[in-house]
């Protein structure tokens, strides 16, 4: 579990970056998965608030068992690659109000697929200390081929060298999501995960969610 200050510049905060990298832990889930979190941020007012919100799902039928929100203000400017100073306080908080334990979040960002290796699944789960995995709709970093049209299909995502995520089709010709570790879980895992719960649709069900409620709670 890691704490540092959220109102940095965005030089300090690149800096950051590089070092809370390090401390991002590529290793095997412990114990078994009962509940799945999915979360996913939208920004209100002319962007100067951002709504966070949380979804907790039963891990074998993928039931929605609860939901939370929290609304803050902006407190960093938008600069690519730095999304998690942008998002992750409000994400934070959002995951700290569930009233259930967590076993697993699937964050709507990157992981390890970041130029800096510390996308916002990395942050998060460098913060809170749980397994999270980073569930992207498009590229940031790195080269791929395609994978096959069918679902389950997957390609490697390469950065400088090493493999930093994988590109799943995760339902068959449709377009494919960007998987990646964001702490203390497998890639094989992360993907696995990912398929297990995408419900005939592209996104994992956890994700369409809280797609789902914040869309909605931002117009409430």
């Amino acid at each position: 579990m890691i704490h540092h200050r959220w109102d940095i510049s965005p030089s300090e905060a690149i800096a950051l970056q590089g070092r809370l990298a390090a401390l991002v832990r590529v290793e095997p889930l412990v114990g078994e998965v009962h509940t799945v979190v999915g979360t996913d941020c939208a920004f209100m007012d002319g962007r100067k608030r951002i709504i966070a919100v949380a979804v907790l799902c039963d891990a074998k039928s993928m039931e929605v068992l609860t939901s939370v929100r929290e609304i803050r203000r902006c407190g960093f400017p938008y600069v690519s690659g730095l999304l998690s100073f942008r998002e992750a306080p409000a994400m934070i908080a959002a995951v700290r109000k569930l009233p259930r334990r967590l076993d697993l979040l699937m964050c709507d960002g990157q992981g390890l697929a970041h130029p800096r290796g510390l996308g916002l699944a990395c942050h998060v789960g460098l913060w809170l200390d749980l397994p999270v995995i980073g569930v992207a709709k498009s590229r940031l970093c790195g080269q791929h081929r395609g994978p096959g049209a069918r679902r389950g299909c997957r390609a490697q995502l390469r950065h400088n060298g090493n493999v930093v995520g994988a590109v799943v089709r995760t339902r068959t010709n449709v377009k494919s999501l960007y998987i990646s570790v964001g702490h203390r879980v497998t890639l094989n895992e992360s993907v696995r995960w990912t398929l297990k719960a995408c419900r005939g649709v592209r996104l994992p069900e956890p994700s369409r969610r809280a797609h789902q409620y914040v869309s909605r709670a931002k117009t409430e």
